[in-house]
C-alpha cells in the first residue's frame, strides 16, 4: 500500500505508523464526564468500507496524517494533514 504524505509525497506504507480512527482528533473537554471519556477511550466503530484513520509518518517528516480509505479494497481516496483537519473541525 502506498500513502501520499502531504509534505513528502507518495511513500511506502512501512514509513507510517497506524494510530487508529481519526475520532482521536475530537478529544473531549478535560472536564467532560466519565461516561464521555470512557466512550472516547474504549469505543470505536469497526466499519467495512470508507474510514478516516490517523497515521504518523514515523519514517519520514513526522507529520500526523488523516487517511481516508476503503477497508475492503485498501484504496486511499484522500490524505490530509491532521492539523488542518482539526482546525477545520472535521
Amino acid at each position: 500500500m502506498r500513502i501520499t504524505c502531504p509534505i513528502c509525497g507518495e511513500r511506502d506504507r512501512r514509513e507510517f505508523y497506524y494510530v487508529g480512527d481519526a475520532v482521536a482528533l475530537q478529544r473531549p473537554d478535560p472536564d467532560a464526564s466519565d461516561v464521555v471519556w470512557d466512550d472516547y477511550v474504549h469505543n470505536r466503530d469497526n466499519p467495512a468500507g470508507v474510514t478516516r484513520d490517523l497515521w504518523y509518518h514515523e519514517g519520514g517528516c513526522g507529520a500526523w496524517i488523516v487517511v481516508t480509505r476503503n477497508t475492503l479494497t485498501h484504496e486511499i481516496s484522500k490524505t490530509e494533514l491532521a492539523s488542518k483537519v482539526k482546525e477545520a473541525g472535521r
